[in-house]
């Protein structure tokens, strides 16, 4: 193999972190030339020996002294040695985009009610330990190309989201925090969550800048029910209890009105709210005994053939007609759903369609135009 005695990497673009010089017999007198921004790591038998900053550099025994230490090198004259050289860039990638692909199940501390929560955002990181940062990963390098800032993401996207995920759900319920209250919050759960980060990131050498959670949202249906929550709060503060239970009772009434198997049920609930007696009950029991024999002879139903079907009856048997709503099955936890529904109501599992990012084939919404993790459109 040809000595070499001049060694540069000019850098293809901000993009790249790691470099190996495609060469690895030298000699004391070599060049070394090493960017503004860059890093070169000698690196002998899996360890990473000498390393040399921005400048030109003559490499001699002086020098290098921990790979001297390693090989013995002789002194005097052009000594050749093996050994490999990487540039690492030092600058930091501010730019990273990370989500939640799966939602965060858990409970609203304040309304107890199952919320889906999705985050997303975007952090920063630069290698700040070479040596740990090569002894860790150089096994998984190519040792012949450019290894780029996405290829590393890749390595921790697992590690992040899992970690994430884990520190979004304990601080909102360690802090009892509710699904309202999510966004004034979220300052401090990213601070929360840098600190976890940054840790388990240092372990192999490389410090996270900073981590930012642009937005922590959940389903408009987990925010129909809360808000349903926050309604009948309103109206038990504004009229008073017992007037807000008379309001429901009468509610219930003018609701049943049009539907005759419920009225009985009705009544009996209204007169209980209302604190009706016995002789209203007694007036409603006669009633009720009529509505019930009425009931009873209306499970006989018609189709819009003319045939007569009893309750229950799926199909009917003169024109086949399908006489009860069709089905879906949930794929996770098996319960039948009404076709058309979003989300699983047994195990919140999201039943809308997901769109694949052909770049990093991330699941995103089907309403989504940009991926959530790398920010590539979607629909080109």
């Amino acid at each position: 193999m040809a000595i070499i005695d001049r060694v540069k990497f000019d850098g293809l673009s901000r993009e790249w972190l790691v470099y190996r010089y495609p060469g690895e017999s030298f000699v004391t007198g070599t060049q070394l030339i090493v960017g503004e921004g860059q890093v070169a790591v000698f690196v002998k038998g899996g360890q990473a020996l000498d390393y040399f900053t921005a400048g030109t550099h003559t490499l001699s025994t002086n020098n290098i002294p921990l790979l001297q230490a390693f090989i013995n090198i002789p002194f005097g004259g052009k000594t050749p040695f093996t050994a490999e050289v990487y540039f690492i860039n030092k600058t930091a990638k501010l730019d990273i985009n990370w989500g939640t692909a799966d939602p965060i199940q858990l409970i609203d501390p304040k309304y107890n009610i199952k919320l889906r929560v999705r985050a997303f955002g975007q952090f920063g990181m630069k290698v700040d330990d070479y040596r740990v940062f090569l002894t860790e990963l150089i096994g998984s390098l190519n040792p012949l190309e450019v290894v780029s800032y996405d290829k590393m993401i890749n390595y921790f996207k697992g590690l992040l989201v899992m970690k994430t995920k884990a520190l979004i759900a304990k601080n909102i319920i360690n802090n009892k925090i509710s699904a309202l209250e999510i966004s004034a919050s979220i300052d401090d759960i990213s601070g929360y969550c840098k600190s976890d980060i940054r840790d388990e990131f240092s372990r192999f050498g490389l410090n996270v800048v900073n981590f930012y959670i642009k937005s922590i949202n959940f389903p408009d249906e987990d925010f129909a029910v809360i808000n349903k929550i926050l309604q009948d709060k309103a109206a038990f503060d504004i009229i008073g209890d017992q007037r807000y239970i008379t309001k429901r009772s009468f509610d219930t009434i003018e609701t049943a009105a049009g539907n005759e198997s419920g009225l009985t049920g009705a009544f009996v609930g209204a007169g209980m709210g209302l604190g009706l007696g016995a002789n209203v009950g007694n007036n409603f029991a006669g009633v009720g005994s009529v509505i019930n024999t009425e009931a009873a002879q209306s499970s006989i139903k018609k189709c819009t053939c003319g045939s007569e079907f009893s309750e229950g009856t799926v199909f009917c048997s003169q024109c086949g007609k399908r006489l009860v709503p069709e089905k879906i099955k949930c794929s996770d936890c098996g319960s039948l759903l009404d076709v058309g529904s979003k989300f699983c109501t047994n195990c919140g599992l999201s039943l809308i369609k997901k769109i694949i990012c052909p770049e990093c084939e991330s699941e995103n919404e089907n309403s989504a135009k940009f991926c959530h993790t790398c920010g590539k459109r979607l629909g080109e």
